[in-house]
């Protein structure tokens, strides 16, 4: 059964697209803990992070280091968190958060709202940073 995450990846579930390479997926999470906070995920569908092969586990995190760059460009903070937690979606990801405080990554914390017009100018503006 195909997760969310891969229904993503084939167009199925629209999302707010931020990069894409050949393995690699990256966008906008929905129910953000920050303006800026990004999902990157490996397009073939593995529930854990740690159970990828190692070849995709290390093309997943240097596409993942790219991402936050343009993250960090785009959404102004202090620096951009990476948290890998995995229990709410059977399909490895990594959580990319623009922070100005180890606070900012508390997943108990109330999730910011924006407007789709927000998301896509966020997404937009991530997009123009990020290069190959």
């Amino acid at each position: 059964m195909d997760s969310i995450f891969t229904k993503i990846v084939k167009g199925e579930i629209p999302s707010y697209k931020v990069a894409e390479n050949e393995t690699c997926y990256a966008f906008l999470d929905i129910n953000p803990l920050a303006k800026g906070h990004t999902l990157v995920i490996p397009k073939k569908q593995v529930d854990y992070l740690f159970d990828l092969d190692e070849e995709s586990y290390v093309e997943l995190q240097l596409f993942a280091r790219k991402v936050a760059k343009a993250v960090g460009k785009a959404i102004p903070s202090i620096r951009v968190a990476e948290a890998v937690i995995g229990l709410d979606v059977p399909h490895a990801h990594i959580h990319l958060i623009p922070i100005n405080s180890e606070s900012d990554v508390d997943f108990r914390k109330e999730r910011v709202k924006l407007t789709p017009e927000e998301f896509v100018q966020i997404a937009e503006s991530i997009r123009k940073e990020f290069s190959l």
